[in-house]
């Protein structure tokens, strides 16, 4: 069921919001500030290092770097109980696209998605989580 409530706000932020709510999509306001309240539920709950989770560690690296495939693999092959799948992509010549999609304890994907971001050749990575419970 839904519950109305008022927000206010100043006059420039609120433009500034329905910019965005017409950039993003939204049939109205009432929809972003639903997706915006989740999120936020969404990284308290991340917060929480024993909440169970599932998400995706993107990572984009130069695989002629030397070595960085065997200490990515190496990684995920001891962490393999929290990696459900990998999907590979090769972007061009030199460069890689790896989507690991992870379900787990918060603190032990946190700590897998840190040791292979911080891998030297990793050029970007991305963790998305949601938790596994409703919100």
């Amino acid at each position: 069921m839904l519950k109305r409530f008022s927000v206010s706000m100043e006059g420039s932020l609120l433009r500034k919001f329905d910019q965005l709510v017409t950039l993003q999509g939204y049939e109205n306001r009432s929809e972003a500030v639903r997706d915006l309240v989740r999120e936020a539920i969404v990284q308290q709950s991340y917060e929480d290092g024993e909440q169970m989770i599932a998400g995706s560690i993107l990572l984009f690296y130069n695989h002629h770097r030397r070595n960085l495939l065997e200490e990515m693999t190496e990684i995920q092959h001891e962490r393999h109980d929290l990696i459900l799948a990998t999907t590979h992509f090769h972007i061009n010549q030199g460069s890689c696209l790896e989507l690991i999609v992870v379900k787990g304890k918060v603190k032990d994907i946190r700590e897998l998605s840190h040791r292979l971001t911080s891998l030297k050749g990793v050029d970007y990575g991305n963790f998305t989580v949601a938790p596994v419970e409703q919100i």
